[in-house]
């Protein structure tokens, strides 16, 4: 019977144990199909919040921005008030502006391509409209490139960033 007995609040002990341990894992560890589904509707909501606009000129461009610290203090910023900027042309192939204040910068060495947009020495935006290799920390990506050079022109431009409507 004591054997029984010593069996049985092994058992228990080890059960409570463990449903103890389970509480401690972060949550997507424990999985249910009622934790789940909140879980999509959050990361759809934060898809769809990390988009902004440009507006250069007369047109109107949809970016997404990169799930980073920096692009999440552009978030911030934009949260706030749209963001003008001058942009200056530099050499033929990319708008740079300052932003007037710095953002966490985690630059990586990267090959652009046109509609990237990246933040340089934490405190200036470029815009590529070409491609170049340097180390930056990586923003965003204009979803759609017609008429995307045209907007930008040859010369210095002004660009509005906002958030997405």
């Amino acid at each position: 019977m004591r054997t029984f007995v010593f069996r049985l609040l092994s058992a228990a002990l080890t059960a409570a144990l463990l449903a103890g341990c389970a509480g401690g894992l972060p949550s997507e560890a424990v999985s249910s199909p009622a934790s789940s589904a909140p879980a999509s509707s959050t990361t759809q909501k934060e898809e769809s919040s990390m988009t902004i606009q440009l507006q250069v000129n007369s047109s109107t461009f949809t970016a997404a921005l990169e799930q980073n610290a920096a692009a999440r203090a552009l978030l911030e910023l934009l949260e706030e008030q749209p963001l003008t900027i001058q942009m200056q042309n530099y050499g033929g192939f990319e708008k740079v502006g300052s932003l007037g204040e710095s953002l966490p910068a985690s630059d990586q060495q990267t090959t652009t391509q046109p509609g990237d947009i990246v933040l340089y020495q934490g405190d200036q935006i470029v815009i590529f409209y070409g491609s170049n290799s340097w180390s930056y920390t990586r923003l965003g990506r204009v979803d759609d490139l017609t008429g995307w050079a045209d907007a930008l022109g040859t010369g210095d431009v002004t660009v509005t960033f906002s958030l997405a409507e």
